[in-house]
């Protein structure tokens, strides 16, 4: 129940309203301080994942840094408060959210079981929130290709494949070291922009990109030598 809270209703809730008040380059960049979290996390709850070492820190802050270029490529950086912070709430119950798949991977259940039963408490957590926003049912949208296509992608890929690997990872490799890899997901969109959108790479695209990678290898390589037993 907690895990739906956190992963599926939080998270989203929280991530989605923030996009309303501030740039997505924003809510891209804070999001990424969510391996932070899970690190401090993990040192307070899960004592098996091991200790974190300089190495961890230096990673985060070189990751930052990459992110950082990859998000805002040239442009200037306007801060809002309201959307900003709602952003950084979203890390922190993603952060909550790993650290209670990790705990739930430690009774043995399947990954697929485990994860059906946290989407179905997350939507039981969720509906309460339509009540407070504009929600109208019209299935008749559905009957638009676009839109149809859309939630597929949504519900099959970005959501039932996306947790399952991620609560699998979980399970393998521990909620920290699994958590790093979100260091990867501004280097994944610029690649995406670029085969896709066929938008342009520049040098600040390309100076992120490898300070992100930099980043999570230095983590990666922190985790490796924290003597984790995993």
């Amino acid at each position: 129940m907690l895990a739906g809270l956190c992963g599926i209703c939080l998270y989203y809730l929280l991530e989605n309203i923030a996009l309303t008040y501030t740039m997505a380059s924003n809510v891209g960049v804070i999001i990424s301080v969510a391996p932070f979290f899970t690190a401090i996390l993990s040192r307070l709850f899960l004592k098996s994942e091991g200790k974190l070492r300089a190495n961890f820190f230096i990673g985060f802050v070189v990751a930052m840094a990459g992110a950082l270029l990859i998000s805002f490529n040239g442009s200037r950086m306007e801060l809002n408060p309201a959307g900003d912070v709602l952003a950084v709430m979203a890390a922190f119950v993603w952060a909550c959210y790993s650290i209670l798949t990790r705990k739930i991977s430690s009774f043995g259940y399947p990954v697929i079981l485990t994860t059906r039963r946290t989407f179905f408490y997350g939507i039981l957590f969720m509906i309460p929130a339509l009540f407070l926003f504009d929600f109208e049912m019209g299935l008749e949208r559905f009957a638009d290709m676009a839109h149809l296509l859309n939630i597929l992608y949504l519900g099959l890929g970005a959501s039932a494949l996306c947790f399952v690997t991620w609560n699998l990872a979980v399970k393998v490799l521990g909620a920290v070291k699994t958590s790093v890899y979100i260091y990867m997901v501004p280097v994944i969109t610029v690649v995406s922009s670029v085969l896709i959108l066929e938008e342009p790479v520049t040098r600040v695209s390309v100076m992120g990109t490898l300070l992100a990678v930099a980043g999570l290898f230095l983590s990666e390589y922190n985790g490796k030598g924290s003597g984790n037993s995993e």
